[in-house]
């Protein structure tokens, strides 16, 4: 097949003006997918502060025409009844978004499917209503034998036609793919679509440090059942009693910030060895980045993580657990992996790095980074998706 004219991204999660973070994976693939075709997004957003109805909006976000149909079920209903309204308005969004959309940019060529369920009964109308063809792309972790949140018999059955039907299936890892296909989301054509990462915004710098201190960075969701933040602050405390040359910086928010807050105050942990940034955005973030010697993750379960990605496009190793798609991107060579949940491993890499961080060839780390994260690789991969 010819690579399509038009492209239309239907996604589960995208930034918008309730949290500009949700989803920003996908932008980016899209964003990718527009250095070589013409991209629209449809997505569809529960407006919590609004009242019942449908609010369109829309808007051009470097080179992509995106349409957000907001929907707000705010009301004075029953549990029940809301429950029942917001599902008849998901649907009626879709539509009155699709016809507003279909007018202004025209009818895709493709459908880019992103993350599965729901969003895949309309992927399916598409291709039996109008010949339209789609792809998917699933970033959930669901799937993974250790979440145990892939249930009901229904949403299986669905989940099992949507993906038989696709053109094609990608994941960001392979782990992914093969907890996908021992469900039985069968397809004839899987592959690995990796994250994209601003490789011109992520890039190392050469920080000014204070003499004989080591900085390492932690960054995600502060969900402690999946990043165990908490298994980290415990070899923290447990390292800054042999030794004090390092500083860690624990970046985000989430619903367990002030719990992991507590749980370091509980360890007697405080500046300099550790602090709590929250939440940092844009060139913040890369900043943070930038002035670490190391990342470190100690996740119980994963995906492939996008803050790794990031971690190496600025020319950092990493820290990490063996879980998910992690081990087919970090080795050795960029880092080190341990097994979840064992603390005295963590604490003995994390003191490995601190002592030889310097010995890993960063330049060949940020080279790797750009040759499989950086938007021109990406977007070879998603033109082999659409082409399947």
């Amino acid at each position: 097949m010819k690579t399509p004219s038009k492209v239309l991204f239907l996604a589960r999660w995208y930034p918008d003006r309730y949290d500009p973070m949700m989803g920003l994976f996908i932008q980016r693939h899209a964003e990718a997918a527009a250095e070589f075709t013409d991209v629209a997004v449809l997505y569809l957003r529960a407006a919590p502060d609004r009242s019942f109805g449908i609010q369109i909006e829309q808007k051009e976000i470097r080179g992509v025409y995106t349409l957000i149909a907001y929907y707000g079920t705010r009301g004075n209903f029953p549990p029940f009844i809301s429950k029942l309204l917001a599902s008849i308005l998901f649907v009626f969004s879709f539509f009155k978004g699709y016809n507003v959309l279909r007018g202004s940019w025209g009818q895709p060529d493709l459908v880019h499917l992103n993350v599965l369920t729901r969003l895949g009964i309309f992927a399916l109308w598409l291709q039996k209503m109008n010949d339209i063809p789609y792809v998917i792309t699933e970033h959930w972790s669901r799937y993974l034998p250790i979440t145990g949140t892939y249930s009901g018999f229904f949403r299986k059955m669905l989940t099992k036609y949507v993906v038989s039907n696709a053109k094609a299936v990608s994941t960001v890892s392979e782990n992914l793919a093969d907890a996908m296909k021992e469900h039985g989301l069968l397809n004839r054509n899987y592959l690995v679509l990796p994250n994209v990462v601003d490789t011109d915004s992520y890039k190392p710098l050469s920080p000014v440090k204070e003499s004989g201190i080591k900085r390492f960075i932690h960054i995600s969701c502060f969900e402690d059942r999946s990043k165990n933040i908490s298994g980290l602050l415990h070899v923290i405390g447990k390292l800054s009693n042999s030794r004090t040359d390092f500083e860690c910086i624990m970046v985000g928010d989430g619903i367990d910030f002030v719990r992991m807050k507590a749980l370091a105050d509980v360890l007697g942990l405080k500046e300099p060895q550790l602090r709590f940034t929250g939440l940092l955005e844009n060139e913040k973030l890369i900043e943070a980045y930038q002035s670490s010697d190391f990342m470190v993750m100690f996740s119980n379960y994963e995906n492939m993580p996008v803050v790794i990605s990031e971690s190496f496009s600025c020319g950092i190793p990493v820290v990490a657990t063996s879980v998910g798609g992690i081990p087919e991107y970090v080795s050795d060579v960029n880092g080190r992996l341990v097994a979840a949940g064992d603390e005295i491993a963590l604490s003995e890499a994390i003191s490995y790095m601190l002592n030889h961080s310097d010995d890993f060839d960063r330049v060949k780390i940020r080279q790797e980074a750009i040759a499989t994260f950086g938007r021109s690789a990406v977007a070879d991969k998603l033109k082999e998706l659409y082409c399947c």
